[in-house]
């Protein structure tokens, strides 16, 4: 069963996960072999305040990011951003124990600073936990120094330059991981190919629906929510290998549509416009001009 935990603060999660106290209220790197959960359920669920950054190993069973289960067969880095909800298994069999690190980091202690705005431009933040890095060895050991470095400036005396300097190794964590995760989209060929053609079979099947007037256009969470994956992922995936994200591959679809509609059918650009979702043809066809540089009457004529 699973147990519902609103966590207000890091020394919150401290308690439930049987550590002691945070040296540090704001920022705290946890060492995952001794979280004990003070709970009976085999199932813990929660939700806080505050980002978590995970690496984690042998955790057994299955884990839940939001309503979507994972087997953790390898060992993998995950990112949650505030209340986000992530359930984990509580109690483990024969005493097994997984390993890894968590790190907290509350938003107050990036206020006035740069990173307080950027931190949310990392797309990794929004992805599924079946979407998390999977790390080289020498990857792994790059990300656990800056997190040892992380609690090595906390556990010493605090200064004037104490935040900055914990920032700054965050901001370095980050960028690395935005650096696997394009390294991880790149040689996960295979896997991506096929993500790929689920995006254009979909796409396809979209357009050719003769309901899709009543539909309306297709949004970038329709697509994703149809493939199991998250939206962030999605776009993130499909720039590394294409160039272009979510959005702009559903423009270029809707263009090859009205286009093959403009050339071979009689419908008026009216009736077109209509079919492919647009509420108003003038909309169409502003959206056309601007991708063809010609107007969809124009277009039409070129093959005449």
């Amino acid at each position: 069963m699973s147990n519902m935990h609103r966590i207000k603060s890091i020394s919150d999660y401290h308690r439930l996960a049987g550590l002691p106290k945070p040296e540090h209220p704001l920022v705290s790197l946890v060492d995952y072999s001794q979280v004990n959960y003070q709970t009976e359920n085999d199932e813990i669920s929660m939700v806080s305040p505050y980002y978590s950054i995970a690496m984690k190993h042998g955790v057994q069973g299955k884990m839940k990011y939001g309503h979507q289960p994972y087997d953790f067969d390898e060992g993998l880095m995950s990112f949650v951003s505030p209340g986000q909800v992530i359930s984990v298994k509580a109690n483990y069999e024969n005493g097994s124990k997984p390993s890894g690190w968590l790190l907290f980091i509350h938003p107050d202690f990036l206020w006035n600073t740069a990173l307080a705005k950027k931190i949310k431009q990392y797309e990794f933040f929004g992805y599924k936990v079946n979407e998390a890095l999977f790390l080289s060895n020498k990857e792994e050991q790059s990300m656990i120094g800056i997190l040892k470095s992380i609690e090595e400036e906390y556990h010493s005396n605090i200064d004037r330059f104490s935040q900055n300097i914990i920032i700054s190794h965050i901001e370095v964590l980050l960028n690395y991981a935005d650096r696997f995760y394009q390294r991880q989209f790149i040689t996960r060929q295979i896997s991506n190919h096929a993500v790929l053609t689920k995006v254009e079979d979909w796409l396809n099947d979209y357009f050719q629906q003769k309901n899709i007037q009543n539909e309306g256009l297709p949004s970038v969470h329709q697509l994703a929510e149809a493939i199991n994956m998250s939206p962030n992922y999605l776009s993130s995936l499909l720039k590394a290998q294409t160039g272009q994200n979510t959005q702009q591959h559903i423009q270029t679809k809707l263009i090859e549509a009205a286009k093959e509609r403009l050339s071979t059918s009689q419908l008026s650009i009216s009736e077109i416009a209509y079919e492919l979702g647009f509420e108003h043809s003038q909309s169409f066809s502003r959206f056309f001009k601007k991708k063809v540089n010609l107007s969809p009457s124009d277009f039409r004529q070129s093959f005449n």
